[in-house]
């Protein structure tokens, strides 16, 4: 037999395709060897996703994965993916906090600021006072500055938040007060007797309000403590309110849905080795507003918040009220005593009815101590003059006047943060708003999905998160503030329209949330108009019938002092572009 006939000829195109397909076969072969996880290993460890040991050397076939699915190769393991949700988690709560910060930062230093403010006026008043006694009504001061202390821890107590009553305060230390001045300044005569002991001081502590020695005076004083201190004290828990609100946005819990987004958006482009490949703009505004559909329903309530915030400074600060109202203590007790002196022997008469015996002087008994005047010595002695008011010094006064502008210009400035906060997560080096980005599926020139704007019923037509409900702690959240805001609003109901405010100037259109173009469907969920309020306290002291006659006197209304000053607030950031990561991609493998 021929070997034609064991060994058929093969001819020369069949020879070429099986050469062909041999060399396919062993390139094939040779590329798949070629291929590693070095770059995605390298990612998963700089970025701290977790052990290291979860990343494949190679890319396997037919992989069990969960969220970041696709046909061919990949690096990801179902592991991969658990440490990937994790992190994203830590991330997305890092990054809320990096622009929650300055916020939380200039609140709660300028509540530190404005509480030092309150206890240097504080302390400035009550040395006032306290000289006052010192100097001009020596024989009681030793003994009434301890109420005078008392009555300043009171004040600093209610500024602080605490529950106590500014009418009751100022009764009380006038209460204390009054057995001082009757046997000290109206009968001086008595204080070494045997009738002045407890029960007498007992006595004329029960009966002042309905004596009224003093006039006028303590009503007064209390009406102006209490209308000018209620917006201190409700400004400083304004500020702690606003605190409350920033904590429980960075401690917000991430639903499984958002969980999965962000993974999508994040690292399932590493399955296919594209380390550097980032989000397109629209794509992150989805996920990010999906993820905090209910921190954004917090933005009409801020709003509101802010509004009512920029009031009380001003009205606080800008009017001067409070420094005038505690400044003013140190009159009024001098007032009220002058008063007393003045109807000493209608005071003695009316205390004498009331308490009996135990409060008359022996016979032949003398009036001591200097600067004093008894019933006998009314009409021929002059009363004694305070020494002159020292008013507070100007370099502190220009520094809470700069303390103002500068906290009133930067809460304007965050009116819109929780409508610009998934903006601000997707602004930067985070993503990219060229050609060639991450839809969350593969690597497109733009994204065509239809991008949503902000809150929960936006969420809707959200193509990338499924949001069913909102947040039930930022629920409780947002109905807290709004019920913070209307009793606050219902407490000062005449807390009155800024003046000038405008001459601070924002640069910015309330209700827009930032400067963006309409195809990134940049939307805020703030209402379009801000509060109208109106100015001063609503605290009523209640009226004392007096038994002297005494002429009625209102208390001096602080100056109207308008806002001026200040610079325009900046605007955030807009979106910056990066550069084209094309010649970056090229040095890495693809895998589809």
């Amino acid at each position: 037999m021929s070997r034609a006939g064991i060994c058929p000829r093969v001819n020369s195109r069949g020879a070429f395709g099986i050469f062909l397909l041999a060399l396919l076969l062993a390139a094939s072969a040779f590329e798949v060897g070629a291929y590693s996880c070095h770059e995605v290993r390298a990612a998963f460890q700089m970025r701290q996703v977790g052990p290291l040991h979860r990343v494949p050397e190679t890319p396997g076939t037919d992989v069990d994965l969960l969220v970041c699915k696709h046909q061919g190769p990949s690096c990801c393991t179902r592991k991969m993916e658990e440490s990937y949700q994790f992190a994203v988690k830590r991330e997305t709560l890092h990054n809320i906090y990096s622009y929650s910060y300055e916020l939380k930062h200039l609140i709660a230093g300028h509540s530190d600021a404005f509480q030092d403010m309150f206890q240097y006026l504080l302390s400035f008043s009550q040395g006032h006072l306290s000289s006052l006694l010192e100097g001009t009504y020596t024989p009681l001061s030793h003994q009434a500055l301890p109420h005078v202390n008392q009555l300043f821890a009171s004040l600093s107590l209610y500024l602080r938040g605490a529950n106590v009553s500014m009418e009751a305060t100022v009764h009380h230390f006038f209460n204390n007060l009054f057995p001082l001045v009757y046997t000290r300044l109206i009968n001086p005569g008595i204080v070494g007797s045997m009738a002045v002991h407890t029960g007498m001081t007992d006595c004329l502590r029960m009966i002042r309000q309905e004596v009224n020695p003093f006039g006028p005076h303590p009503a007064v004083m209390a009406q102006e403590l209490a209308d000018a201190m209620s917006v201190g004290r409700q400004l400083g828990l304004f500020l702690d309110e606003g605190l409350e609100v920033l904590n429980a946005t960075e401690h917000i819990s991430l639903t499984k849905d958002c969980v999965k987004g962000l993974v999508k958006m994040v690292y399932c482009s590493h399955c296919r080795g594209l380390t550097l490949i980032k989000p397109c703009v629209g794509y992150c505004l989805n996920v990010m507003r999906g993820c905090l559909a209910s921190i954004s329903e917090l933005d009409q309530p801020w709003r509101r918040y802010t509004n009512l915030l920029e009031q009380l400074t001003h009205a606080m600060v800008g009017h001067h009220s409070l420094e005038l109202a505690l400044l003013g203590v140190r009159g009024h007790v001098n007032e009220a005593l002058l008063y007393a002196q003045l109807h000493g022997p209608l005071i003695t008469a009316t205390v004498d009815k009331v308490c009996g015996l135990m409060t008359r002087a022996p016979t032949g008994m003398q009036p001591t101590g200097p600067g004093v005047t008894t019933p006998t010595m009314m009409s021929s002695t002059p009363l004694p003059s305070a020494a002159p008011f020292k008013p507070l010094p100007d370099q502190w006064l220009g520094q809470l006047a700069h303390l103002r502008r500068d906290f009133l210009m930067y809460v304007q400035r965050y009116k819109s943060f929780y409508a610009v906060l998934p903006e601000m997560l997707c602004e930067g080096e985070n993503v990219v708003d060229d050609a060639t980005c991450w839809s969350g599926d593969e690597v497109v020139e733009s994204y065509t999905g239809t991008v949503v704007g902000n809150g929960l019923h936006a969420q809707r037509q959200n193509p990338e998160v499924k949001v069913r409900s909102a947040n039930p702690s930022l629920a409780e959240v947002k109905e807290r503030l709004e019920t913070f805001n209307q009793e606050t609003q219902e407490k000062f109901p005449n807390l009155g329209q800024m003046e000038a405010w405008e001459e601070l100037g924002s640069g910015e259109t309330e209700g827009s949330a930032t400067d963006c173009d309409d195809e990134d469907g940049c939307q805020a969920s703030g209402d379009s108009q801000d509060t109208t309020l109106h100015t001063k306290g609503s605290s009523e002291v209640g009226s004392i019938e007096p038994i002297l006659d005494s002429p009625k006197e209102n208390p001096a209304k602080p100056p109207s002092v308008r806002v001026v000053g200040g610079s325009p607030s900046g605007s955030w950031p807009g979106l910056c572009s990066l550069v084209l990561i094309l010649a970056a991609l090229c040095s890495q493998w693809t895998l589809f």
